[in-house]
């Protein structure tokens, strides 16, 4: 059996990831809401906490298997590169937090772990075999989800505001807001539930990962504390809130009304859904900045800022192999202070 002590460091390291999670995509959850002014920031973070935390209660642990055995050889993995993958994670995720850039928390996670897991292999079999360490097949379906999510979030959303047009194209925009003011509670719920639903996930695959390796559980499973920690933790960053990510979600890439926060929230959460459903780990920030694109797009192409859309892709693009590269030293500095022998 591992050492106790590291164990339970690296649980609390996987929970402030969590945390710096919810604290950066509250965003996610609560820029339409805020941005259509139907809910004050303080009142937003608190619904979207309280779904983030009940959506502890279905779906399941498939990402969470995905995530934690099935993008990563676990034949390779121990506590260390786990520990190694998280500072990668956290650190990359702090940073972009503080710049104000809304990047994919889940995408730092998988580049963390991937890095750290393949500085592993570098060391015991040499640079070249580094690629050993990676499942491909749930990398490609990763990396598929990767471009499909945003792109099915804008096409719904979209959709769903040609149609509420249509729908509605007798009332006047002051009697839409109206009927939408009220929808829009119940699209930012379904939101911050399909959110911490898919989120919360990634960490509980990460701490089952390292209870497996460490050799206290000897089956791959998600513990029921697992699951209610690591909601706990996604639910309490998302009330600290990541203001400066919600000024750029909720008003930079496009101007909200309520119906357009309805269409964009309701739109990201039908996707976020359907992929938690296959076991898919999203990103939630591309899908919901996927949809506010889709809306923006439905008025008119130069609705949407594409200069601010392209700074935030390019943010990105460039998470995966950040946090793997932070990850990738972070562990080798591990293995070479002698912490993690053959």
């Amino acid at each position: 059996m591992f050492e106790l002590w590291l164990v339970v460091l690296i649980i609390a390291m996987a929970l402030l990831f969590d945390f710096f999670n919810g604290f950066n995509d509250a965003a996610n959850s609560v820029a339409t809401i805020v941005a259509t002014r139907v809910l004050t920031p303080l009142q937003a973070v608190v619904w979207a906490a309280f779904f983030n935390f009940v959506s502890a209660f279905s779906f399941g642990t498939g990402v969470a298997r995905t995530v934690g055995a099935g993008m990563v050889d676990l034949n390779i993995v121990t506590p260390w590169v786990i520990l190694g993958g998280l500072v990668g994670s956290i650190l990359w995720t702090a940073l972009t937090s503080w710049l104000g850039l809304p990047i994919s928390c889940s995408h730092a996670l998988f580049g963390g772990y991937a890095g750290a897991a393949m500085a592993r292999v570098t060391q015991l079999q040499g640079l070249p075999n580094a690629t050993s360490a990676l499942i491909w097949s749930g990398w490609a379906k990763t990396l598929l989800f990767m471009v499909l999510a945003p792109v099915i979030g804008l096409a719904l959303a979209y959709t769903y505001m040609l149609a509420i047009y249509w729908l509605f194209r007798r009332s006047s925009p002051k009697q839409m807001d109206v009927y939408f003011r009220r929808l829009q509670l119940l699209s930012a719920a379904a939101y911050s539930y399909s959110h911490g639903t898919n989120d919360a996930q990634k960490t509980m695959g990460i701490i089952a990962g390292v209870l497996y390796s460490a050799g206290y559980l000897s089956t791959f499973y998600v513990p029921f504390w697992v699951i209610l920690a690591a909601h706990s933790a996604i639910a309490l960053g998302t009330l600290a809130g990541g203001w400066r990510v919600v000024r750029t979600m909720g008003t930079r890439i496009t101007r909200l009304r309520p119906r357009g926060g309805f269409a964009a929230e309701t739109a990201a959460a039908t996707s976020i859904l359907i992929s938690t459903a296959l076991h898919v780990g999203v990103s939630t920030t591309h899908v919901i900045a996927g949809a506010i694109a889709g809306v923006g797009s439905a008025h008119r192409r130069k609705a949407v800022r594409w200069s601010v859309a392209t700074r935030i892709v390019w943010a990105w693009i460039l998470t995966i192999p950040a946090s793997a590269a932070v990850a990738w030293l972070s562990y080798s500095l591990i293995y070479m202070g002698g912490f993690d022998p053959r």
